[in-house]
């Protein structure tokens, strides 16, 4: 299935049906009353967000949405049928914004959750519901309500517990296939991975999943190389999983470009607890590793955990680091501020 994080619809509600204008026309009955019915309600235009889904590709071959028009009343007091509702189903995570981007109208952030976009018409009144002791032959009746319409922005914000960051070729894809079912294209040269990925990882009987982005570059924050959009996809992760490839030329300024994007882009990156991945060690030496490692400390305070996405060195130890702090995040008010997870046998360094 293709990936696609963004797409512009069209919506148009269905009109209301007008009221009718009947008198009721019978043998025997010389001055039959008025009997004109109302008119129906137009569709409705709502989006609901379900599982299973994580792309918005099915608005690409499809982006006009239009819900039935009520019927018109009919004699004999006879209601229009309502007009047919239009559901659009999208992953769980969407943004809905309006067409010119800058208000979002809607965050399905839940499964199961619907929003009405547009309102169905109202239906038109018939010229029996104006019936009176002092009009007993009304002739007035009402037209349905018109038919609202909009351009809407769907953009999608993948949900997920840790999101991969990293500049080009740090062994991010090689990870997340390592750890998880998850099969991205995996090469030897910057910018494999084009699209984000998701996979489901198990660790020590508990589940969560990863989000792997492309490779972000000097300047990601303001476009570059669409990072951006691709930032915009761990806004929700819980922990970040910051992979640094231990065979490159400076490891430290490595970790400073990536870092100045988050902070950069906004949207509380910079904030949210992350996790150092030392990738590539088992081309390293012990010696090379503990040096690589200083450097970096001398950076930051965060986690750092030597691994090798190749060998499966030091997974273990970074999936339960990675828990841990998705735990400590869902950790409940109530619970004291040394919570941590039942199992979180891990040792970085």
């Amino acid at each position: 299935m293709k990936f696609l994080d963004q797409s512009k619809i069209y919506l148009k509600a269905g009109g209301g049906g007008d009221g009718c204008l009947s008198f009721r026309r019978e043998k025997c009955v010389e001055f039959g009353g008025p009997d004109g019915g109302n008119g129906g309600r137009g569709g409705h235009i709502l989006i609901e967000a379900v599982g299973g889904l994580n792309t918005l590709i099915d608005f690409r071959y499809k982006q006009h949405f239009k819900a039935g028009r009520g019927g018109h009343g009919m004699g004999r007091n006879r209601t229009g049928a309502a007009g047919a509702d239009v559901y659009l189903k999208v992953p769980v995570g969407t943004q809905i914004f309006d067409e010119e981007y800058g208000v979002m109208l809607a965050d399905l952030t839940q499964e199961g959750q619907v929003v009405m976009m547009l309102e169905g018409g109202h239906p038109g009144t018939g010229n029996a519901a104006f019936k009176s002791s002092v009009n007993q032959a009304p002739r007035r009746t009402t037209p349905g309500g018109p038919a609202e319409e909009m351009w809407v922005w769907l953009r999608l914000k993948l949900m997920a517990d840790a999101g991969l960051v990293g500049l080009p070729n740090a062994g991010k894809s090689t990870f997340l296939s390592a750890i998880s079912r998850a099969k991205p294209k995996i090469a030897d040269y910057p910018f494999t991975t084009l699209k984000p990925q998701l996979g489901v990882v198990y660790v020590d009987q508990r589940e969560f999943v990863v989000a792997d982005i492309p490779g972000l570059i000097e300047g990601a924050h303001e476009g570059h190389g669409l990072g951006d959009r691709f930032l915009g996809h761990i806004e929700r992760c819980t922990t970040i999983l910051h992979m640094i490839d231990g065979t490159g030329e400076d490891v430290a300024e490595a970790y400073k470009t990536i870092r100045h994007e988050l902070k950069s882009y906004g949207g509380g990156l910079s904030e949210k607890p992350e996790v150092i991945g030392l990738n590539k060690c088992d081309a390293l030496d012990e010696e090379l590793i503990d040096m690589l490692t200083k450097e970096l400390r001398a950076v930051t305070d965060s986690p750092i955990v030597p691994i090798s996405a190749v060998t499966h060195f030091g997974t273990g130890a970074m999936l339960r680091a990675l828990l841990k702090n998705i735990d400590r995040a869902k950790r409940p008010p109530e619970a004291p501020l040394d919570y941590v997870a039942e199992n979180e046998d891990w040792s970085p360094i």
